[in-house]
Order: C-alpha cells, then sequence, then structure tokens
C-alpha cells in the first residue's frame, strides 16, 4: 500500500471552504464503503489525492493557524469519528465493517491525532500538573466540580432555552445519549481488581443491569419520542457541533490505547463527578416548560445514578491509580483537566447552535 499519509507534505494550496470539505467528506464515505480499500489505492490514485489535498489543508488550518478554523476543525473530526465508529457494532450490514482494519483508513486516523492531539495539549500546563499532589488536586477538582456556580451557557438554557432550544438540545445529545456506555465497554478487559470491578459496575448501570428497557439511551429514545423525533443512533449527526465530535473521538483514543488507561480514568472521573450538575440544567429547563415526566426522565435517571458514579470513580478508581501509579498518576489530572476543558468548549458550541436554532425558529423534527 502506497500513500501521502505516511509522512505529511508542505501544503502550498488554495484555502478550502465549507464546500470543498463536504465534498471530501462524501469523497472519503465513498472511500470508506469499496471492499478490500488497501488493495484497492492503486487504481483509486486520483481520488485518494483529492481527499489527501483537502485532508492535510485542514490540519494546516485547523492546528497550525493561530485563528480558528471551525470548518477544518468540523470537516476533521468527522473524518475522525467516520473512522473511529467502526470500532463499535452498530446491528447494520456487516459489509459495512470490510474496511476496520484497513491500514490506509489507520494512517489517516494517526495524521489527524498527531496534529491534533499537540494542539489540545498545548492548552493544558503539562509541567504544573506533575508537580501537584494527585490525590489532594483530584479530591479538590471533584470538590469543586460536583456543584459549580452556574455558567452563561448554564444560565441560559435554565431561564432562558425556548422549547424549540430544547428540541434542538436533544437532538444534538443524541449523538451520545442512544448509544451511552458503548466506548466504556472498550476499557474493561484484563486482569480482575477494584479498580476494574468499580468500572464494570458503572457499565452494568448505563446498560440497565442487560435489560434494555432501563438502559440509559432506552430513556433518551423516550425524550425524543415524546417530541416526535428521530429516535436512530446518529440521526441528527449534521447537526453536532466540532466540538462535540471532539470529545467523542478523544473518548475513542483514550479507550483504545492502554497506555493512556489514567487519561481514560480521570477523564471518566469529571464526566461522573460533574454530570449531574448539566443534568440539573436541563432538567429544570424541562420543569419551566412544563414538559412531561417522558420528556425528561432521562435526565432525571442521571441526576440520581452519576452522582454515585462520580463518588465510585474518584474513590474506587481514581484515587486507587493514584495510589497504585504513583510517577505516572498525574495522567490522571491531564485526563480530568482535557475532559473538563473540553467539555466546557463543547457546552458553548451547543449553546450557541441552539440560539441560532431558535432564531430560525424552525423545531428540529
Amino acid at each position: 500500500m502506497q500513500s501521502n499519509l505516511l509522512r505529511l507534505p508542505k501544503f502550498d494550496g488554495e484555502v478550502n471552504t465549507a464546500n470543498n470539505y463536504r465534498q471530501a467528506e462524501q469523497l472519503f464515505l465513498e472511500l470508506l464503503a469499496i471492499e478490500n480499500l488497501d488493495n484497492q489505492l492503486h487504481q483509486l490514485a486520483t481520488q485518494v489525492r483529492e481527499f489527501e489535498q483537502t485532508l492535510f489543508a485542514a490540519i494546516v488550518a485547523a492546528y497550525q493557524n493561530s485563528s480558528v478554523d471551525n470548518d477544518a476543525h468540523l470537516f476533521l473530526q468527522r473524518i475522525l469519528y467516520w473512522i473511529n465508529r467502526l470500532k463499535l457494532f452498530w446491528y447494520d450490514d456487516l459489509r459495512h465493517y470490510t474496511n476496520e482494519r484497513s491500514l490506509y483508513l489507520s494512517c489517516c486516523r494517526h495524521q489527524i491525532e498527531l496534529a491534533w492531539q499537540a494542539w489540545e495539549l498545548a492548552q493544558i500546563d503539562v509541567p504544573a500538573l506533575q508537580k501537584l499532589d494527585v490525590k489532594q488536586a483530584l479530591i479538590e477538582r471533584a470538590t469543586a466540580d460536583l456543584n459549580p456556580p452556574l455558567s452563561p451557557e448554564s444560565r441560559y438554557i435554565r431561564e432562558q432555552m425556548s422549547e424549540i432550544g430544547y428540541r434542538h438540545l436533544l437532538a444534538i445529545a443524541s449523538f451520545d445519549g442512544l448509544v451511552e456506555g458503548s466506548r466504556l465497554s472498550r476499557i474493561l478487559g484484563g486482569t480482575a481488581n477494584e479498580v476494574q470491578c468499580t468500572l464494570v459496575r458503572v457499565f452494568l448501570e448505563e446498560y440497565g443491569n442487560g435489560r434494555l428497557s432501563r438502559k440509559h439511551s432506552t430513556f433518551f429514545a423516550q425524550m425524543l419520542a415524546e417530541f416526535e423525533m428521530n429516535t436512530e443512533p446518529e440521526g441528527y449527526f449534521d447537526l453536532v457541533p466540532w466540538e462535540v465530535l471532539a470529545c467523542a473521538n478523544q473518548n475513542f483514543l483514550t479507550t483504545e490505547r492502554k497506555r493512556y488507561f489514567l487519561r481514560y480514568s480521570g477523564a471518566l472521573t469529571y464526566f461522573e463527578v460533574a454530570g449531574p450538575a448539566a443534568y440539573k440544567n436541563y432538567f429544570a429547563a424541562a420543569q419551566r416548560l412544563q414538559l412531561s415526566d417522558a420528556a425528561m426522565g432521562y435526565w432525571e435517571l442521571h441526576i440520581r445514578e452519576d452522582e454515585r458514579h462520580g463518588q465510585w470513580m474518584l474513590e474506587s478508581v481514581a484515587l486507587a491509580l493514584a495510589e497504585q501509579y504513583p510517577h505516572d498518576a498525574w495522567e490522571l489530572l491531564l485526563g480530568y483537566d482535557q475532559e473538563k476543558l473540553m467539555g466546557d468548549r463543547a457546552a458553548q458550541a451547543v449553546v450557541k447552535s441552539i440560539r441560532a436554532a431558535e432564531q430560525a425558529n424552525l423545531p428540529t423534527r
């Protein structure tokens, strides 16, 4: 297999537009559907070259420029997600997985992640984290994030968001809500210990202890159904901001690479600790809008269960791992802080999208 993706060339072409990125993504999806893609690359040289030129230009635009190019970020995170989603089984046509171990797709993923992860890490003061008392820092962070002050985004959701905005929120949140817990499953294997068993307990509760009627995604689907919205996974994929996709792709990365186990555990600790505060905002909005119980049941369930999950993650996972890996324990803080930073960034993007939908006055159906 030959491809320029084995090394990143300098790109001196014209700046891409959103339309260029859409065309390149469609071209990529066509490549993704070709059976035994790796063995067909020599016959697809023109298409591959066209896609790679746009890919390289997007990497430069997103991660090597001082200004934020949202179109480039969105294109790269969507391409990354199309590759990453092959790690999960969607109960669809088996032929969709023909390229799940493609070396070419692996090269594409590697090139994006290489630039993206360097860009993300540059926003964290890693040397400062390495000097902290990890256990104390984890406890202090969890205490602060359990009941944080309301951000402007949280206040808007609680006090101003309309029913149109609420539907738009559900549409974007369904991207994760309808497959919740799936990525957690990829971290559970290995030798038995208290940490592993705690993660399994969290996973089992996410999956309703094996009962579909109690699985968290079922409650989310019920909220969508209450508004006669699409309940199919990824049904509103085109509404998902790149900042939300980045959170999902970060999750794929840290679950797939066991070297990042501490980072993943720190990130999941923040997610579970901080989750109830976010869900309380959504629940308060639904109550203010006088929606039905079914239209808010998922939030109520999570407020109750994730308070318990956050305590489990902190006490039985994060602190335990800090004890077991004293020299690498700072990576727990890195994962925690990255998840918070990326989550806050995603929340801002979601509210911006909600405001735009409300201004357009077009409910999502």
